[in-house]
Parts: structure tokens; C-alpha cells; sequence
């Protein structure tokens, strides 16, 4: 058997998550004071998954970059080749809030999105 433990991200409260992990793959979560806690620890271990946020450069702007996210989560596996696509993309002002800046991240299936607009220059 191997224990692990996690501090549970799911609400404010924090949880200290003890998880069993036995010899036959099941887990056994203790620690969690709701649901989500054995949820999120359960994925954690099995599937672990982020958001990535960063900024992308923007050409035409009245801001040099941009705040961008991925839409949804994606495997912990795919971030850094998701950062290091990013940073070879520069977005043409005028930029939307929700607009996708790159289509299926890191061969995802997930897109990048602003979450800020930027406006053109006056000069552009």
C-alpha cells in the first residue's frame, strides 16, 4: 500500500486528504469533509489535469500582451507543450474577450483563449 496526501483545491475549505493508494489500484480517500474532495483526489492520482494561463504577445495593441487560458483543463502532461506553442504566437489586435488565440492546444482538442480584449492603436 502506498498513502499519499493532498490538500483538496475543489472549495475555500482546504481539505487534508490522506489517500490510500492499495495493492489492487483502488483508492481509499479519508480526510475530505464533502464530495469533492474524494472526487478530486481520485483525479488527481488517476488523471491529473491543469488550466494553463499566460499572456500572448499582441501586434496592433494598445497592450504588448494579452491574458490567455486554456477553455478547459488539460492533461498535467501537455502544459509545458502548450506554454512552449504559445510562445511563438502573437495575436493581431483588436482582440475579444473569449476569442480563440490557438485552436487545439497541444493536440488537446482545447483551445487558448483571451480572457481580456485589446483594442487596436489609433495608428493601425
Amino acid at each position: 500500500m502506498d498513502k499519499r496526501e493532498l490538500i483538496c483545491v475543489r472549495c475555500p475549505v482546504g481539505c487534508m486528504l490522506t489517500v490510500t493508494v492499495r495493492e489492487d489500484g483502488t483508492l481509499d480517500v479519508k480526510g475530505n469533509s464533502c464530495g469533492r474532495g474524494e472526487e478530486y483526489a481520485r483525479k488527481e492520482l488517476t488523471d491529473p489535469t491543469r488550466i494553463v494561463t499566460t499572456t500572448v504577445r499582441v501586434r496592433g495593441g494598445r497592450q504588448a500582451v494579452v491574458p490567455v487560458k486554456t477553455r478547459y483543463d488539460i492533461p498535467k502532461g501537455k502544459v509545458m507543450e502548450c506554454i512552449e506553442a504559445l510562445k511563438e504566437v502573437e495575436a493581431e489586435a483588436p482582440i475579444f474577450l473569449g476569442e480563440v488565440i490557438l485552436s487545439d492546444a497541444a493536440g488537446t482538442g482545447v483551445d487558448v483563449v483571451a480572457t481580456k480584449s485589446v483594442e487596436r492603436t489609433a495608428d493601425n
